[in-house]
């Protein structure tokens, strides 16, 4: 009797075990993951080759180059975020490495970038999204900014109810890239006919005319850092298991966003897909040019879900952020940074901090209001502030390579702060993107206020990886 009573408890129990063993299985997991904080980077293709195209001019020829250099910089960055990883295995990105590095006082800064730029993907993504859908319904066009801000309104109604999940994302991503990879070869035997603007001569010479274009197609990079912050989300995982997590999804991000790219970029010139008419998107042209029918209305679709995908996550992601700032005490009972008042860190029953969402929603709204609803005009704004966050980290990294005595590594570390660097004074220079500039400084400056206010509380540092944990 009592082997049988044993055998019901253990197997009802071995029931659940296996339950939890299958969808915490660490191949299971790591794909879970790693395409579902790869969403925005992937998501960002949908922008990003236009982007570079208008910057050329329409010169179909100079874009492979341009796209190429924009890869071989993403590349680089996520070199120097591997080293990144290895260090903060339990999350934080560039603020966990600057406040180290220089004080925590400096960890305001790049915390500061990010808070523009969770703004600035919610915006440009429900934008995009809202393009996708007007690209294959035209009749949308004269709505479009109550379409993008209704769409970016839908998406924090969904945050309400909590985080969707990591396998709701990963979905996303790899239906949209199952998607381009039939329209790719679709659009291999596809007639060639020339849509939209094609130049064959660049604004410049070919040289300055790549170096001047492809700072702004580093809209692509936004989101490759995403893993040093969110492996914090992997409690299940020890400090290697999260490491070695962290440094896969940076590389299979790098190779899915660059094969894609590349890929689409080629075909674009296969096709001679050029500048895309008034309420078309470049995208949208080549898939039609590629793959007419089913599959076009296919991509459309999948492709403006993942965009409102990208925007959800920055919907966790920010006001997690303003969660963890305004927390006065951490799941473990040690002291949270807790500078911001404690509206910022009340949740309803789903754990969704409401009022960083409706923060978000408003700022958003008033953002894609102000652009028209364009998500070019954003691309310009877009990779200011992550490019921010990028060089505090890496300059911090830097620090850290030369204190002691790691050569090489100090040497990716400067080459990566110096291309970064470049990136951003080529995109300052335009003028307009100096708002992104000044509004994450100024926010950055206003939390080091509020903290030197609440007694210059220890582990702001740690901020960002507390609002990787989400709940």
């Amino acid at each position: 009797m009592t082997k049988r009573v044993i055998r019901r408890g253990s197997s009802e129990t071995t029931g659940h075990r296996s339950v939890r063993t299958v969808l915490h299985a660490r191949p299971v997991l790591l794909l879970a993951f790693a395409f579902a904080v790869m969403a925005d980077p992937v998501s960002s293709v949908a922008y990003a080759i236009e982007a570079a195209l208008r910057a050329l001019g329409g010169d179909l020829a100079l874009l492979m180059p341009t796209m190429g250099l924009v890869v071989g910089l993403i590349a680089l960055v996520i070199l120097n975020y591997h080293q990144i990883v290895a260090r903060y295995p339990q999350g934080g990105g560039a603020a966990a490495a600057a406040g180290e590095a220089f004080g925590e006082a400096w960890a305001f800064v790049p915390i500061g970038a990010l808070i523009v730029d969770f703004v600035l993907t919610i915006a440009i993504s429900s934008a995009a999204g809202a393009s996708a859908i007007i690209a294959y319904l035209p009749a949308a066009a004269p709505w479009r900014v109550a379409l993008a801000i209704g769409l970016t309104a839908g998406v924090a109604g969904l945050t309400w109810f909590g985080h969707l999940g990591r396998a709701v994302f990963a979905v996303m991503t790899l239906a949209f890239i199952a998607v381009t990879t039939a329209v790719l070869v679709e659009g291999a035997g596809a007639p060639v006919h020339a849509v939209g603007t094609v130049s064959h001569t660049a604004p410049h010479t070919a040289p300055l005319a790549v170096a001047l274009a492809f700072p702004v197609a580093m809209a692509l990079a936004t989101g490759v850092e995403a893993p040093s912050s969110a492996i914090a989300q992997l409690g299940q995982l020890d400090d290697a298991g999260r490491r070695r997590f962290g440094r896969i999804t940076l590389w299979l991000t790098l190779g899915i966003v660059g094969s894609i790219t590349l890929a689409l970029t080629a075909e674009a010139r296969h096709l001679q897909t050029g500048i895309p008419p008034a309420d078309r998107t470049q995208i949208s042209e080549l898939a039609h040019q590629a793959a007419p029918g089913a599959l076009y209305a296919t991509f459309q679709l999948v492709t403006a879900l993942l965009l409102l995908s990208a925007a959800s996550s920055s919907f966790q992601a920010g006001p997690g952020l303003l969660k963890a700032l305004a927390r006065h005490r951490r799941a473990d009972g040690s002291a949270g940074a807790g500078i911001l008042p404690a509206l910022w860190g009340t949740t309803n029953r789903h754990h969704t901090p409401y009022w960083g969402v409706l923060l978000f929603l408003v700022v958003s709204a008033a953002v894609i209001a102000a652009a028209g609803g364009e998500d070019q005009r954003l691309v310009l704004f877009y990779a200011v502030s992550v490019f921010m966050s990028f060089l505090a980290g890496l300059i911090a990294m830097a620090r850290f390579s030369a204190a002691e005595g790691k050569t090489v590594r100090f040497l990716i570390n400067v080459v990566g702060a110096v291309a970064v660097a470049f990136v951003l004074v080529i995109n300052l220079a335009r003028g307009e993107p100096v708002v992104s500039l000044v509004a994450a400084l100024l926010i950055a400056a206003l939390l080091y206020r509020l903290w030197v206010r609440a007694g210059r509380p220890r582990g702001v540092r740690e901020v960002a990886a507390e609002a990787g944990h989400g709940g």
